[in-house]
This record gives C-alpha cells, structure tokens and sequence, in this order.
C-alpha cells in the first residue's frame, strides 16, 4: 500500500500533528506567485452557495481554510470539521478556537461518515481524496450525505504539480521512479471518478507558481513528505548545494504549481 493511502501511517505519522502539513503550507504562503491566495479562491466557490448552509469539511488538517477566510464565512452556516488524525483535529480547534464561532469537530474516515441521508449543503475535500484507500467508497458516502442539490468541492493536484521539485530530486540521484502527485486523484482523473456519482461536474485551476528565494524551506518541505524516507540524508545535502547555486544564479528557484478544484452537483 502506498503511504499516501496508508491510514496507520497517515495518522501515527505524517499528520500525528500539524508539523508536516505547516511545513507544507509555509511554502506556499510565502513563496506562491498568486497574491489573491488559495483559500480565498476556494472560497469563491462556495460564496455563491445559501447564506444558511450546513457544511462538512472532511480532511480538515490543522483549519487552514478556515483561517484564512474567518471573516467571509456566512454567520448562519453550521460547519463541521472533520478528519482521521485525531493530533490535526487537535490543531485545528487550537487555531480556530479565537476565531470565536461554533465550529464542531469530528473524528470522521471520509469512507464511513456517521451522519444521516441528505444531513449537509456543502460537503468540502480539499486535498484529501488521494489519501482515502477507497475512493469510490468516500464519494458514495459523500453523495449520501449531502442533500438533493447539495455541492461538493474536492481540490487536488494535476500531474505536473511541483514537476521541477521532482525533477531536481532525480538530479541528484534520489527518486529516480518518482510519480507524478497524487495519482488516485488528480485533475487529470477525478472528473470521471466523480461522474460515477454526481451530475454537474466541473473543474476550475488555479493559476499559480513558487519563486523560492531561500533553500531551507524547500528542505523543510521535502523532510516533511510522505516521500521523505526514500532521500538520504548525503542525497538531501547534495540537492540543498544545487539548490543554494540556483539562487544564487537566478535569485530564485522555479516551482510551477498545477491544483485546482472540481465542483460536483449531486
């Protein structure tokens, strides 16, 4: 099994806390091209949704969404939070909690959701449905749960996101075989896992780029990964050398980013 897929690992490793995911989205606060920024984007699609809504958010990670766009969310939608990793869902309450609304939290595996038939108006994805075993599985559920004309926003990757970080591992020797990101649910594929359940499906990218002005966050970044374990730690030295000479040439390291979203009607 792929540790992308792995909940033991998912949950006792890489999310046990929010270190990695922070490492992660660091990155990309400081370094995206793009001002307007991820979530506010990601919440543009869910601004044309009612003003009294009831939500769920599965794989909520540490409550970034929620952060960022505090003072745009309706007063009226109740919003649950939800994820696998009990230390995430731990995070998250810690950064909303003086955000000062009602948020509920819950333990829940996308693949068996406790809740009701036709229970929620939005159901949110963002980034999570290429960790899920059975994908299939989640979106049957999801499609449960959500009301007849109810939405789903599931965010992901395309294959050629972060494809110069990949390409640079390869340089020095490590990941020779890398795969592209998240190839159980990409933008490429998602469309026509979604159309299995749901009606209205559509996607939207968004337009971004890093320019990496400082090597340790992108070693911070490639530590952080499901793929860390495969990179020596000579390996990891050798990339942070051709990465300082990078800078030092062109002021900057070139990532391109490839996400997006899909917009699913049920």
């Amino acid at each position: 099994m792929s540790k992308l897929t792995d909940q033991h690992y998912l949950t006792h490793e890489q999310y046990k806390d929010a270190g990695n995911l922070e490492a992660r989205l660091e990155i990309h606060r400081r370094f995206s091209t793009n001002s307007y920024g991820w979530f506010n984007w990601v919440f543009d699609t869910l601004n044309q949704l009612p003003k009294e809504a009831n939500v769920l958010e599965l794989g909520t990670g540490s409550g970034a969404l929620w952060t960022a766009i505090a003072d745009r969310v309706p007063a009226n939608w109740v919003i649950t939070l939800s994820d696998l990793s009990p230390g995430m869902l731990d995070a998250a309450w810690r950064n909303l909690v003086v955000i000062g609304r009602n948020f509920k939290f819950e333990q829940i595996d996308a693949q068996s959701i406790p809740y009701a038939d036709e229970t929620f108006d939005i159901v949110i994805a963002n980034h999570m449905l290429y960790h899920v075993p059975d994908c299939a599985k989640a979106l049957s559920e999801i499609k449960r749960v959500l009301k007849t004309g109810g939405h789903l926003i599931a965010s992901t990757g395309g294959e050629s996101h972060l494809k110069e970080l990949t390409e640079w591992l390869r340089r020095v020797g490590s990941d020779k075989n890398a795969s592209p990101f998240a190839l159980s649910f990409t933008l490429e594929n998602g469309a026509e896992q979604l159309e299995s359940f749901f009606r209205n499906v559509s996607v939207l990218r968004y337009e971004d780029n890093l320019h990496v002005t400082e090597v340790e966050p992108l070693i911070a970044y490639l530590r952080s990964s499901t793929r860390a374990s495969e990179n020596s730690e000579e390996e990891i030295q050798k990339l942070k050398a051709e990465l300082e000479k990078e800078i030092i040439q062109n002021g900057r390291v070139f990532i391109s980013k490839d996400s997006g979203l899909f917009r699913a009607i049920k």
